[in-house]
Parts: C-alpha cells; structure tokens; sequence
C-alpha cells in the first residue's frame, strides 16, 4: 500500500456512541471549572480571615508575601491599595464565573473571565513555584481556553435562548 492509497480512504462515520461522546466532551470540564470557582468565590466571600487588609490568612498578607516574587509587582502593588476591595471583587468575579459557566449563560464571557482571573493569579500567587507545573494557575488558565472557543452549546440557557431565536425568526 502505497501513500495515496491511505488518502484516498474515506473516514468512516462515527458511531452514535462517538458522535454523543464528542457532543457533550466539555461538560465535564464545565461542570469542574463552575463547581470549583462557585466554591472558590462562596469560601473567599464567608472567610472573615480572608476578607481583612492584615491577619493571618488576609488578603493582605497573602499580597505582600508573593508582591517579590510575582511576575508583575505593580499588578499587586495596585491592589494592596485596597485589599479587601480586591479581594471581594475577586471571589465575587469567582462567584460569578462560576455560576455562569454552570448554568450556562454567556458562558464565553464567563470561561474568558475565568481565564483572566487565573492569568492573574497565575502572574501574581503562584508565579514562583516551581517547576512551573506544581502551580495550579496556570492550568485554570489552559482548562478555560476550550470554554472559551466552544462555548457551552448543550444543557445550558444559551442553548436555549438560541434555540427560542431561531424559532422565532423561522
């Protein structure tokens, strides 16, 4: 068998079991990525230690202990300006990211968010660790990129809202 002879095949369909597994091949990661940063947002926003400019556990310190060693000082210089602001914008953009991509409901918008606040960490939090892979930044950042790109177009309301418009416009 020559090399032509490979291209000329024709790829053969693909079974219904292939073709529902590929369909619905982002749920999982969608439902992983909402869970996580629902949770992520709720134990932020309930965390009175978090939620504090000074303290252990605070947002504060947290800041001041990786400002050397982030990728981008000023970024955590600008929010040490207020860091209980930042920190509650923070969790409620987790919050919010979280819900959206769950339900489903401009779900590019909310997997973008998600991936800026995981860019942001990411250049911040966990800039330092090393090897790079210990760090899980940088894996919320790559996980929310097919989210990005596809979308959520199956069990979720923009499915629905695009379903309700085309059968208006039909």
């Amino acid at each position: 068998m020559n090399r032509t002879d490979v291209l000329d095949v024709a790829p053969s369909k693909p079974s219904p079991l292939k073709e529902r597994a590929a369909r619905y091949a982002l749920l999982p990661l969608r439902i992983f990525l909402g869970v996580t940063f629902v949770y992520a947002g709720l134990d932020k926003l309930t965390d009175s230690a978090f939620l504090a400019a000074t303290g252990d556990g605070s947002i504060g310190d947290q800041m001041r202990a990786v400002r050397d060693s982030s990728a981008i000082p000023a970024m955590v210089d600008m929010a040490l300006e207020a860091p209980v602001a930042f920190g509650t914008v923070i969790a409620l953009g987790e919050l919010l990211v979280g819900l959206g991509v769950l339900v489903g409901l401009l779900t590019r918008i909310a997997a973008l968010g998600g991936a800026l606040i995981a860019l942001s960490l990411w250049l911040t939090v966990s800039w330092a660790v090393s090897p790079y892979y210990y760090g899980n930044d940088l894996v919320y950042l790559i996980a929310w990129t097919p989210l990005i790109i596809a979308g959520a177009p199956y069990w979720s309301l923009d499915e629905l809202i695009r379903s309700r418009r085309s059968l208006r416009t039909a």
